[in-house]
């Protein structure tokens, strides 16, 4: 009898263990799905947790409960108990290739890619078919800096049809840092499959796409032969055109000359053919993304004078849309409609009357500037532009279209987990605070992507605030403000404080009233977060000669003198000079000019932010990481900064590209 008792017990047991690590997988799964909020995903960790709390209860030596245990800890960012976990899951059962793969990602989130690769290679050796140890090979490859290696794991990965994010993500962080020396068919089919995805940041395609189009089109050979139409049908060249910015002087002159061969087949035949259209309106969506930058001939601006004389005439004898669209695409060519005479009456229609087609670019050459225009009104820095000719408007760099992928998670959760600070005290909603958010990527990514946080970014640029506004209302963020210094100022000088400052583009040297080194001591208290780069960027010997040359001559922001100036830098480009400044992304829009040469950073904000770092008694270095993001000593910096402080070039961490992140003690 007992041991019938014994016997039905234990089935018992075996059961309820087996349907609690059936709840617990199904628990962990949604707390990774992105298709739920990050108070959700951690409400299923949480539940998660006490369901392999239960059945470690039941049978304390269960392998896939402590290994699955060990995910949720690396997954809170507790990564000495996660690899007590998977090494205690793997003793229990030496054959898991579960758990080796777990032993791999703990691995790269301790930033130990070598010992990662193991782990996964591990994993493979029991499990050929494991996709994740796969990816996770190709993370660690990533992470070594072998992006050739790790390109090759995404793309075979891709070919799977798997859709992690993580996938995608490290490809194209990967095809950013690749050297392509040809074009060949599968490099364009990767090309392509980055820029259709809807969920990817394709303004760092830029590069890669560029390489890959100016050998597709021999542009290496100055006699090398264009054809209009194989161009209008290359999916290649019209995505890259409709989705990226590509820094490469060749292929800004074949969109400048298939422009021009758009324009003069008009004049010839007084229409716009369908065959063209869809490489007409990507043509008008490139130099709207550079700030108008290209080239134009004088017969060119002649014809674009002639056409739109033409549509205002079309609107006064009460044309149709329909008629008007083939005029307005090659207008937009050369200059946003939002700028145009006719602009008045372009506002009678609503953006969903165009037809499909030509709705993205409608809304960027007319509705979306229309909307950034009544952002603006609500500053009193409008009133600098007032006396500017409309076409001299600054432009909103950096130009961008996606949010770059990132997980959900917490600022507390990053500030336990990465720089080891207690955050119990700390209230439910941080206040982030970003100087120089630019057009705002970076500060609508944290606005995102944080749970936790309410985010003040801050620019001088009135374009670029009032297009992350925009952004930030189409995104649905309500947690996120975009302010010109002169509200910043106010509002700190009020009395209220944040929780983190995250210092990007420094005030530029016209900013006088602005002092960084001010703002940080008032808008801080005990146990605020400083995070800044040590590198400023901008500083090439071509960007110092221009502003030179602007000095002497008294130059002023017109689109004029922003388009002699990369002419005379497109002309001479062979000089050694120029060599650093053409391969920066920011010389490919008028905007990025404009910011380098009439409105360069002021370095010494930063050496005087740096200088109040260095005060150990009020603040305390707590991490630092190198350019590839990979964890330093903080001994060794803190001695060159204040090493620095003291007067020391030799040892200067300006422009060494450190990340560093200081906490203030008191």
């Amino acid at each position: 009898m007992y041991a019938q008792n014994h016997s039905r017990n234990s089935a018992s047991s075996k059961a309820a263990v087996a349907l609690l690590l059936l709840e617990a997988n199904a628990a962990y799964g949604e707390s990774n799905s992105s298709q739920r909020s990050f108070v959700q995903r951690v409400r299923s960790r949480q539940e998660c947790r006490g369901q392999l709390n239960e059945v470690l209860t039941l049978e304390p030596a269960n392998a896939a409960a402590l290994g699955l245990l060990g995910r949720v800890e690396m997954d809170d960012g507790s990564l000495e108990q996660a690899h007590v976990l998977f090494t205690t899951s793997l003793r229990q059962d030496a054959h898991q290739p579960q758990q080796y793969t777990n032993l791999g990602y703990w691995a790269l989130a301790s930033e130990r890619p070598a010992l990662a690769q193991e782990y996964f290679q591990e994993a493979l050796a029991l499990d050929r078919q494991s996709a994740a140890a796969f990816c996770g090979i190709a993370h660690a490859k990533r992470q070594q800096g072998l992006f050739d290696v790790a390109y090759m794991h995404y793309r075979k990965l891709v070919e799977l049809e798997l859709e992690w994010p993580s996938i995608y993500s490290g490809m194209l962080v990967c095809a950013e840092n690749l050297k392509i020396d040809r074009a060949d068919d599968e490099l364009v089919r990767d090309a392509v499959a980055l820029l259709r995805r809807e969920d990817l940041p394709h303004q760092q395609l830029g590069h890669f796409v560029a390489s890959i189009i100016r050998h597709r089109y021999n542009l290496n050979d100055p006699d090398a032969q264009i054809n209009l139409d194989e161009a209008a049908d290359d999916e290649l060249f019209v995505l890259a055109l409709q989705k990226t910015l590509m820094p490469d002087p060749a292929v800004e002159e074949l969109a400048g000359m298939l422009r021009r061969a758009v324009i003069a087949e008009v004049a010839g035949t007084a229409a716009l053919r369908e065959g063209l259209q869809t490489l007409a309106m990507a043509l008008a969506l490139y130099a709207d993304r550079t700030g108008y930058a290209l080239a134009v001939e004088d017969d060119e601006a002649n014809l674009i004078d002639a056409i739109n004389g033409s549509i205002s005439a079309q609107f006064a004898l009460g044309e149709s849309m329909d008629d008007m669209a083939g005029s307005l695409i090659l207008s937009a060519m050369y200059g946003a409609l939002f700028h145009q005479e006719f602009s008045v009456q372009l506002g009678q229609w609503n953006l969903v009357d165009w037809s499909p087609g030509l709705q993205t670019l409608m809304a960027s050459s007319y509705y979306e500037r229309a909307t950034d225009e009544a952002i603006k009104q609500n500053f009193d820095e409008k009133a600098e532009e007032l006396c500017l000719d409309r076409m001299d408007v600054p432009q909103a760099w950096p130009s961008w279209a996606h949010l770059a992928y990132r997980n959900e998670t917490s600022l507390k959760a990053l500030m336990a987990s990465e720089l080891k600070l207690p955050t119990a005290s700390l209230p439910d909603t941080l206040r982030l605070m970003v100087c120089g958010a630019e057009s705002g990527q970076r500060a609508l990514e944290l606005a995102r992507y944080l749970d936790d946080v309410e985010v003040i970014a801050v620019d001088e640029s009135l374009a670029n605030i009032a297009k992350a506004t925009r952004r930030s209302q189409e995104l649905g963020l309500n947690n996120v403000v975009f302010w010109p210094w002169s509200i910043a100022q106010r509002f700190v000088a009020d009395g209220h404080k944040v929780h983190w400052i995250e210092i990007g583009r420094l005030p530029s040297v016209h900013m006088t009233e602005v002092s960084l080194p001010a703002l940080a001591s008032c808008a801080t208290e005990s146990g605020s977060v400083i995070h800044m780069h040590t590198a400023i960027a901008e500083q090439s010997a071509g960007d110092r000669h221009i502003r030179k040359l602007i000095q002497e001559h008294g130059l002023t922001a017109t689109r004029a003198n922003l388009r002699r100036l990369r002419r005379m830098v497109l002309n001479n480009r062979q000089d050694a000079i120029w060599q650093d400044l053409i391969s920066e992304s920011d010389f490919y829009g008028l905007g990025g000019c404009q910011d380098r040469w009439f409105r360069p950073q002021d370095t010494a904000q930063l050496e005087q932010l740096m200088a109040m770092m260095s005060n150990e008694v009020d603040w305390k270095l707590v991490k630092a990481r190198d350019s590839d993001g990979h964890s330093l000593a903080t001994g060794p910096v803190q001695k060159q900064l204040q090493a620095e402080a003291l007067g020391s070039q030799v040892q200067s961490l300006m422009g060494q590209s450190l990340s560093v992140y200081f906490v203030r003690r008191r």
